[in-house]
C-alpha cells in the first residue's frame, strides 16, 4: 500500500485522539512540533530546500557572519551536522565560508545574494504553515496558547539554570 504524504501527521493525531488523550503535555507539545516541522518540510521540499537548510537560513537571515560553532549552538545541532550542511549550502551557492584576516582559527558563514533571496520565497511557506495551523481558532485562544507556551519555556529555562 502506498503511503500518503499526510499519514504521519494523521497517525499522530489518531494516537492522541484514541490512545492517549490525557498523556503528558510535554508529549503533546513535541508531537505538535513534529507536525509543524512536517508541514513545513513538505512545503520546502517543493522548492528543493531541506528543513535543515531552512534552520540555518533563518538564523543567517537574522544574523549573518556567524561562526560555524555559533550556528551549531543557535540551531541546536552538533558541529559535524553544521559542517556537512554548510558544505552543501556552499555548493548550492547559498552561503560562503571564510576566515577573517585577524582570526584564522574560526570559519565565518555569510549568505550570498542567492541565500538572501531565498527569504522572499521561503518565509511565506512558514507563514502559510502557521496560518493553516490556526484555522478556525479564536484569536484569544491563540494569544492564550502563546502566553502559556512562553511561560512553560520560561519555567524550563529557570529550572535549567537552578
Amino acid at each position: 500500500m502506498k503511503k500518503n504524504k499526510f499519514d504521519e501527521t494523521r497517525n499522530i493525531l489518531r494516537h492522541w485522539q484514541e490512545d492517549v488523550p490525557n498523556d503528558r503535555l510535554a508529549h503533546l507539545v513535541r508531537d505538535a512540533g513534529r507536525a509543524y516541522t512536517r508541514a513545513l518540510q513538505l512545503r520546502l521540499a517543493k522548492h528543493g530546500v531541506p528543513f535543515g537548510h531552512w534552520t540555518f537560513l533563518r538564523i543567517l537571515w537574522e544574523t549573518d557572519g556567524l561562526t560555524q560553532r555559533e550556528l551549531s549552538d543557535r540551531a541546536g545541532v552538533m558541529e559535524p551536522t553544521t559542517f556537512a550542511a554548510m558544505k552543501t549550502m556552499e555548493a548550492l551557492g547559498y552561503i560562503e565560508r571564510r576566515q577573517l584576516p585577524d582570526n584564522r582559527k574560526n570559519m565565518y558563514v555569510y549568505l550570498t545574494s542567492a541565500g538572501r533571496a531565498l527569504k522572499k520565497k521561503l518565509v511565506p511557506l512558514a507563514e502559510e504553515t502557521n496560518q493553516v495551523s490556526i484555522q478556525g481558532l479564536n484569536p484569544s485562544d491563540i494569544q492564550t496558547t502563546r502566553r502559556v507556551l512562553f511561560a512553560i519555556l520560561s519555567n524550563l529555562a529557570q529550572d535549567e539554570s537552578d
